[in-house]
């Protein structure tokens, strides 16, 4: 049998990266290094159809979603929306998707090289949990990869996104012309990038409206329903003070929220109104149905698995920052 890229590596006393962009006739490392990887491989017998049969379509893409803080999960409405736009493009193509989870622990490492050597080709990655901090691990991996819903400014890679701040502003300005008062916050417990985002553009709007960005009132809520649901009640338990009306960081927050304002006695929107970000079905089905940003999250899914064969197949690559806008659907909770 013969040896395999990784035992090369261990053999050479070489780093499982720099194997496999020579091997896979990658930029990255010197002339000489590769001659002497392909030379090494020859030597112990190394399967090269390997590197074709890569090449090739009909290769496996891997869709990995990045966990940190467990808020990101594969059962969601935002997650089979994205996984089919990548799907579809993938079969279209003529690939194979493989999904999977990255845990942020110290398994890593281990998790990453596991990718490495597959039969995967490139790796479209959600990174809706992630920093560049834990982005190192996959700072040498030598397949193309695309960032998914999220944008790390030190990361040279393709990243496709949700123009958060125009979609904040947008809900926030909305809330503001309708209501006519101070808008309130219901801010994300989790540190998540999108979010810092969607907050930037909830409080560009409270400023163009000539109002002062310390008076909204802000709750920090669990970004799930369930978690939302217990945090407000408590927050309305211990009689803090409530806003007119709110932004939501998403649809999960805004319902909880509103099932927690509704049970202590609130009427909505007569009380208090309600906006949320995403647009995922159950915003339609909600009493009332819930004003929202809608994200065109298929698309989103399309863009990347779409990059992703772009990167394959170019001689030159310059990362590229794509955003998708996002636009109001004005349902009854406003």
């Amino acid at each position: 049998m013969g040896i395999t890229a990784k035992e090369l590596a261990k053999k050479m006393n070489l780093s499982a990266s720099a194997v496999s962009l020579a091997l896979n006739g990658k930029p990255g490392v010197s002339t000489k290094t590769r001659q002497l990887v392909l030379e090494a491989a020859e030597k112990y017998g190394y399967d090269f159809t390997k590197i074709t049969s890569k090449a090739d379509a009909g290769g496996t893409i891997t869709f990995a979603l990045f966990r940190k803080h467990g808020a990101v999960v594969a059962d969601t409405p935002f997650f089979h929306e994205l996984s089919e736009g990548i799907q579809n493009t993938c079969k279209e193509k003529g690939y194979k998707l493989n999904i999977t989870y990255l845990y942020a622990d110290e398994s890593l490492d281990k998790q990453v090289e596991d990718i490495q050597y597959s039969d995967c080709v490139g790796l479209i990655l959600l990174g809706t949990e992630m920093s560049s901090v834990d982005f190192k691990a996959f700072q040498k991996l030598a397949i193309p990869l695309v960032l998914l819903d999220v944008y790390l400014s030190d990361v040279k890679r393709d990243c496709i996104l949700i123009n958060n701040l125009q979609g904040a502003f947008l809900a926030t300005n909305y809330l503001i012309s309708r209501c006519k008062a101070q808008p309130g916050y219901l801010h994300s417990s989790y540190p998540i990038s999108n979010f810092e985002e969607r907050a930037d553009g909830f409080y560009k709007a409270v400023r163009v409206n000539g109002m002062s960005s310390s008076k909204s009132v802000v709750h920090a809520l669990s970004p799930s329903v369930e978690g939302a649901f217990a945090d407000m009640a408590e927050i309305i338990e211990h009689k803090e003070e409530l806003a007119s009306c709110y932004f939501a960081d998403n649809d999960l927050i805004a319902i909880g929220a509103m099932k927690a304002l509704q049970k202590a006695g609130y009427q909505i929107p007569e009380d208090i109104a309600v906006v949320g970000f995403d647009n995922i079905p159950m915003c339609a089905y909600v009493e009332p149905s819930l004003t929202t940003i809608h994200v065109p999250k298929y698309y989103m899914g399309e863009m990347a698995a779409r990059r992703l064969f772009d990167i394959l197949h170019a001689k030159n690559f310059v990362p590229v920052k794509l955003e998708v806008n996002t636009n109001l659907v004005k349902r009854r909770s406003v």
